[in-house]
C-alpha cells in the first residue's frame, strides 16, 4: 500500500526529465479474510438465492457456514494504524522507468519525529554504479517506534543520467503513531504485613498495582507483563496461581485483552537487607523500577513498551518510628508472650528517650515489664530492638497498645498504639 507523497525537487539540474521513480510500501502482516453472509427464508421473495450465493462465496468458511472470518488471508487495503512498541517495515524501491541507465545510484532514508531525525538506510552504503532500463534498486527497512506523535519517512534519491546530468529527488510520507496501552500505576505502602511462616513483622514493603488498558481496536495477547525492580528493591509478582508445577496465571489460559478491557497486575516491592542497613529509614523519593509489557496482536506482531523510572514517596513516620518485628499470630490464654519492637529515629538530632507501658483492663493483653526505664540515646537514623513481655488476659483477637515513649531533651511523649494483633484462645484440655 502507498504512502501519500509530496514531491520535493532539489536544486539539481533537471534537463531530459525525470528517469527513477520512487515507491515506497509498508510491509505488514495479512489478515482473515471478512465473510458476510446473506440469509432469508426460502419462503421469501429471494428462495434459494442468498443461499446459492453464500455457497459459492470463496470467503465461506469451511464447516462454519454463518461465521464471520473465513480461514483464507487477505493482503492489507490501506495504511492501517502504527502503535508505539511496534516494528515499523517498509519496502522501498527505486525503479528506471527511462530507456537509458543510469549511474551512481544512491538512495537514503531518513526517519524523522519531534525530537530526532534517524538514518535508517543510504548512511554508508556506496552508490550503486549503474541501474539499466526496467530494472530496481529494493531495500527493507525495520524501525522500532518509540516516541507517539507525527513521524516523517523522508526518502532522497539522487543519480547520474547518461548524459552525466546530475538528478535528485525527495519524497516525505507522514504518518502517526498511536498509544496502543494505557498504563496507570497506584502504590501501597505496607507499614506492617504479617510474614506467617517466620511469624514475624516485615515493614517498608510496597505493593504496586499496574493498571494496563487496551486502546487499540483489536483485541492483543499479553505476552509478558514484568517488574524491572531498581537496585533497592527485590521484586515478587503476584500474578500467578501458587501450589501447581507450572503456575497459571490468575487471568486464565487465554492470556488475551479485549479491546477498551482493563486488566491490574500487583507486585509486591521488599528494600533489600544492604539498603535498610545503610539508610535506616526510607526517606523522600525513591526509584521503583520499571514495566516491560510484551503484547502481540492477532496476527502475531509483537510490541513493547518500556514505562520510565517508576517513583514512590516513602511515606513520613514524625520523628519515631515503632514496628514490630517479632510477635506470635496465637497465644494460648494466661501465658505470656515476647514481642519484639524496634524503634527508630527519624529526625535529624539525637533522642534521649524513655519507655512508658500503659494497661487497659478492657484489652485482652497486658504489659508485664519495667516501666519507664531509661533507653539511652538514640542518634539520627539509627535503631534498637526492645524485648517486651505481654500476657494474653482475655480469648478472642487482642490488640497490642499502649507504647509510650518520652523524648527527654524536649520532654515530648509520642504515643503508639495499635502495634499488631494476636488472637488468644482457651484450650481446655490443659
Amino acid at each position: 500500500m502507498l504512502f501519500n507523497a509530496n514531491e520535493c525537487i532539489d536544486g539539481f539540474k533537471m534537463s531530459g526529465g525525470k528517469q527513477l521513480k520512487l515507491k515506497v510500501m509498508r510491509l505488514t502482516k495479512p489478515g482473515l479474510m471478512a465473510f458476510h453472509p446473506l440469509i432469508s427464508d426460502n419462503r421469501d421473495l429471494p428462495g434459494q438465492l442468498f443461499s446459492k450465493l453464500n455457497d459459492t462465496d470463496i470467503a465461506k468458511p469451511i464447516g462454519l457456514p454463518y461465521f464471520g472470518l473465513d480461514d483464507l488471508l487477505t493482503l492489507p487495503q490501506n495504511f492501517g494504524n502504527i502503535f508505539l512498541g511496534e516494528t515499523f517495515s517498509s519496502y522501498i524501491s527505486v525503479h528506471n522507468d527511462s530507456m537509458h541507465t543510469c549511474k551512481e545510484i544512491v538512495l537514503k532514508v531518513d526517519l524523522q519525529t519531534s525530537s530526532q531525525r534517524l538514518m535508517l538506510s543510504g548512511a554508508n552504503s556506496d552508490p550503486v554504479g549503474e541501474l539499466g532500463p526496467d530494472h530496481s534498486i529494493d531495500d527493507v527497512i525495520h524501525h522500532e517506534v518509540k516516541e507517539l506523535g507525527t513521524h516523517i519517512l523522508v526518502c532522497a534519491v539522487s543519480y547520474t543520467t547518461n548524459t552525466g546530468d546530475k538528478m535528485a529527488f525527495r519524497k516525505f510520507f507522514k504518518f502517526q503513531v498511536l498509544k496502543p496501552l494505557d498504563v496507570k500505576t497506584k502504590f501501597y505502602n505496607a507499614e506492617v504485613a504479617d510474614d506467617y511462616k517466620t511469624m514475624s513483622k516485615k515493614s517498608d514493603e510496597v505493593f504496586l498495582e499496574a493498571q494496563i488498558q487496551n486502546i487499540t481496536p483489536n483485541p492483543v495477547y499479553m505476552e509478558r507483563v514484568t517488574l524491572d525492580p531498581s537496585a533497592q528493591y527485590n521484586a515478587e509478582e503476584l500474578n500467578t496461581l501458587d501450589g501447581k508445577e507450572v503456575p497459571d496465571m490468575v487471568f486464565g489460559k487465554v492470556n488475551y485483552l479485549n479491546a477498551m478491557d482493563t486488566r491490574q497486575y500487583l507486585y509486591c516491592l521488599t528494600p533489600k537487607p544492604e539498603v535498610i542497613k545503610e539508610l535506616k529509614v526510607l526517606k523522600g523519593v525513591t526509584n521503583i523500577g520499571k514495566l516491560d509489557i510484551v503484547w502481540k496482536t492477532n496476527m502475531g506482531e509483537r510490541g513493547r513498551l518500556q514505562t520510565s523510572q517508576l517513583q514512590r514517596v516513602a511515606p513520613g513516620y514524625g520523628d519515631i518510628r515503632v514496628t514490630v518485628e517479632k510477635v506470635p499470630d496465637t497465644v494460648l490464654l494466661e501465658n505470656t508472650f515476647e514481642v519484639v519492637c524496634r524503634i527508630t529515629n527519624c529526625c535529624e538530632r539525637t533522642m534521649d528517650l524513655t519507655l512508658v507501658l500503659q494497661n487497659n483492663q478492657s484489652t485482652g493483653v497486658v504489659w508485664v515489664g519495667i516501666s519507664g526505664r531509661q533507653l539511652g540515646k538514640l542518634p539520627p537514623n539509627e535503631n534498637m530492638d526492645l524485648k517486651l513481655n505481654v500476657i494474653a488476659t482475655i480469648p478472642g483477637l487482642q490488640t497490642i497498645s499502649g507504647l509510650r515513649l518520652t523524648d527527654n531533651f524536649l520532654k515530648r511523649t509520642y504515643e503508639h498504639d495499635e502495634l499488631a494483633q494476636v488472637f488468644i484462645y482457651n484450650d481446655s484440655n490443659v
